[in-house]
């Protein structure tokens, strides 16, 4: 029988064909989509490990002193370029013996320096008043991709003498070089939450599975009745129900290994472009990209066993009796107990409420389970909502077509469901996703300012960041040629405040003393209450403040100071037109003034900083509605022509009997859009519910309302369903002519 099912699969003529196509390619976009979140999964991994070295000097162990082996001053620190995070780590060797990273041969002199590949381009095409005068000699080398988070990492690793880096407070001899994965490291500071993405990501592959295997059941459908009629046929000459099992899996099955391995052959096609899309905030090196044995495995058997198991579904007709097919009985109705996984799924979810799991493979197992029970309660729901509805329309229907609709769809709600399943667990995927990473954005971030927010640059000095008998720079150590930079608009100097202050301050050691004369040169910073000579100010100039309230609205409270003189100096804001020639060269600048100091930076780009996981989780919910609705809307379309294809007979006798094609396109219209709009609301509902137990439980978060985009996204989504199902129906005319009555 095994060979009888290949014959009937790969030499079955021009629909068997066709089915083999659509299946095989079915499988393939599957196969490739859940292939890229595996491989996405191990890449955070990988990623993640190479920024262990970054977090030298943290850890206790890598500042043990060893034997044999030679101190090195280590002293690590961020700075920016044009909105790109740039790590520069300052290196000292006292000996010969001193640890090295992966990536450089030795640790550079002074006045030498290694560049990653992206900063040694940059280097070469950038003005070095903007970039290069912030690193002193010359470049010795390229750090290799061992020591690189990303092909796009800025990195440099600068020498310095033993002498000049003892002298700064921040600094730490380090006897060793962490290797240390930093999500298993308790005081590592960079690198990725490496326990949310893997979460995320399985909950991600978890979802894909299910329109995946829904749009192989789908296509498994194409002609199912021509296939029936004959698997009948071999029924009555003699066929065991077992036989007709084993043809009908053998057909779906030799398509499912087809799709599989083109599967593989789209993910390794594709793998180059998908290490570009940086969802972690860093694009991937396309090696990182990689698949585990179990992964190849767990596919490779699963996705063909999966499409197997559907074939045996969606023909398990013509098993019960060789007459199964022609007595065409009305199916027994669905039960209520469908609802009984869904329940249980926001059951699971909403135990965890405040029983949050202390380990990742716990958390994920916890969060799986529930998502997966509430997905697949979803899809056994669907017929029973269908037919509920299904019902209600039939016993109020008005005109024919809405009579007609609703009884077919209340006779046989699973076919009906069928059609629309795959759209209704992406939108199920797409809500829950979408409700948890706005209502995260909602909770953690801050507004993101306004144009002083953006353009503006801080220089703050702080005296624990002094070296040793260090004095904080004075007004006389400003660089000469600040206020000449192109683009400069203001250089405003912010003095130290030794006074509590009352008014509107939480923290009397963060406000400064600017004088009105200085500030109101600067507009955009907010002003002086009538008749004050000096206010007191947050060092930036900015400070914490009510959403909604920019900066030039700020009144600032005034100070009983008047002599600014001799104050020492706080910050230097520098006010600029926006441009990145402009910050670059200010940032330059202000650097030479505390060379060991905190980075310059605007406001806006400390809130970039912030928010950058925000950004990584946004990117993990494109890429789950961008995967999950090319699948649902052509498992959509492929559904409609095969209910189309199968009931083209009772189609042609209703026209023969007179029935206009237009009450037959009503007809077809309502049995796909009920079912549909219905148990969309219910997927909408049911993601929304998933969103907030999620939330409540993993991080203690309300939901809150989602934004334009996702209601742009559902709503495009619906009305390109209800188009596909529209293209759809002009085949009405052309397969339901007089002579398909007669010749079927």
């Amino acid at each position: 029988m095994i060979g009888l099912g290949l014959r009937l699969a790969v030499a079955g003529g021009r629909e068997a064909a066709a089915r083999l196509v659509v299946v095989a390619a079915a499988v393939a976009l599957g196969t490739g989509l859940l292939l890229a979140t595996l491989a996405g999964i191990n890449a955070t991994k990988t990623q993640n490990l190479r920024y262990a070295w970054l977090n030298t000097g943290i850890a206790e162990y890598t500042t043990t002193p060893r034997a044999g082996v030679d101190p090195a001053w280590w002293l690590i620190r961020g700075d920016r370029f044009r909105g790109q995070e740039l790590g520069r780590i300052d290196v000292a060797a006292t000996g010969p013996a001193a640890p090295v990273p992966a990536g450089i041969p030795a640790l550079p002199g002074p006045g030498e320096f290694y560049a990653s590949p992206a900063l040694h381009d940059l280097l070469r095409t950038v003005p070095a008043d903007e970039l290069g005068d912030r690193f002193p000699g010359r470049e010795v080398g390229v750090i290799g991709d061992a020591a690189l988070p990303s092909p796009d990492s800025l990195l440099v690793v600068v020498g310095q003498s033993p002498e000049t880096l003892a002298t700064q407070p921040f600094a730490q001899q380090v006897t060793a070089v962490l290797t240390t994965d930093p999500a298993g490291c308790m005081r590592c500071i960079i690198g990725l939450d490496n326990t949310m993405f893997t979460v995320s990501l399985s909950v991600i592959a978890a979802a894909l599975i299910f329109p995946v295997l829904i749009f192989i059941g789908t296509a498994t459908r194409l002609s199912a009745a021509r296939r029936e009629q004959r698997f009948a046929a071999m029924r009555l000459v003699g066929a065991t129900p077992r036989q007709i099992t084993v043809l009908a899996t053998v057909e779906s099955t030799v398509a499912a290994v087809a799709g599989t391995l083109l599967g593989f052959g789209v993910f390794f096609a594709a793998r180059p472009g998908l290490a570009e899309i940086p969802f972690t905030g860093a694009t991937f090196f396309p090696s990182d990209l990689v698949l585990t044995a179990v992964n190849v495995a767990a596919v490779a058997v699963g996705i063909p066993l999966g499409a197997a198991v559907a074939a045996r579904l969606a023909l398990r007709r013509v098993r019960i009796s060789p007459l199964g097919v022609t007595r065409r009985a009305t199916p027994k109705p669905p039960r209520a107990w469908r609802l009984i996984p869904l329940v249980a799924g926001v059951a699971e979810l909403a135990y965890f409420v405040g029983r949050r799991p202390e380990t990742t493979d716990g958390q994920t197992a916890a969060y799986l389970i529930g998502a997966v029970l509430m997905l697949a309660g979803l899809v056994l729901a669907g017929p029973w909502l269908t037919m509920r509805v299904a019902r209600l329309v039939a016993d109020r229907a008005q005109r024919p077509a809405a009579l007609i609709a609703g009884r077919r769809l209340a006779d046989d709600p699973m076919a009906a469901f069928r059609a629309v399943s795959g759209l209704v667990v992406a939108l199920f995927v797409m809500t829950a996703a979408s409700g948890a990473i706005t209502s995260f954005v909602a909770e953690r971030a801050r507004p993101a300012g306004d144009s002083v927010a953006a353009t503006s640059l801080t220089q703050a000095f702080w005296p624990e960041r002094l070296a040793e008998g260090a004095e904080p720079p004075t007004v006389a150590d400003i660089p000469a040629g600040l206020s000449a930079v192109p683009g400069v608009q203001a250089v405003l100097t912010v003095r130290e405040n030794d006074r509590q202050v009352a008014q509107n301050m939480a923290d009397p050691s963060g406000p400064g003393l600017i004088s009105c004369a200085d500030l109101a040169r600067a507009p955009g910073f907010g002003s002086c209450p009538p008749g004050a000579q000096v206010v007191s100010v947050w060092q930036d100039l900015i400070g914490p403040r009510d959403p909604g309230v920019t900066p030039a609205e700020t009144i600032w409270p005034a100070s009983t100071v008047t002599d600014l003189d001799s104050r020492r100096l706080l910050s230097v804001v520098v006010q600029t037109d926006g441009s990145d020639a402009a910050k670059e060269r200010v940032r330059t600048l202000l650097a030479t003034m505390d060379p060991f100091g905190e980075p310059p930076a605007s406001d806006a780009e400390h809130q970039a900083s912030s928010t950058l996981t925000l950004v990584q989780f946004q990117r993990l919910a494109d890429v789950v509605i961008l995967a999950s609705l090319p699948i649902a809307g052509c498992s959509l379309a492929v559904s409609v022509i095969a209910g189309l294809t199968d009931r083209k007979r009772p189609f042609s006798v209703l026209r023969l009997t007179g029935v206009r094609i237009r009450m037959l396109r009503s007809v077809v219209g309502l049995e796909t859009a009920v079912p549909l709009l219905v148990v969309a609301a219910v997927a909408i509902g049911a993601g929304l519910l998933a969103a907030s137990l999620f939330l409540r439980a993993q991080l203690d978060y309300p939901l809150h309302g989602l934004g334009a985009g996702y209601y742009a996204m559902v709503g495009g989504g619906l009305v390109a369903s209800l188009g596909i199902i529209a293209a759809t129906l002009p085949l009405l005319r052309r397969i339901t002519g007089p002579e398909t009555a007669r010749n079927e």
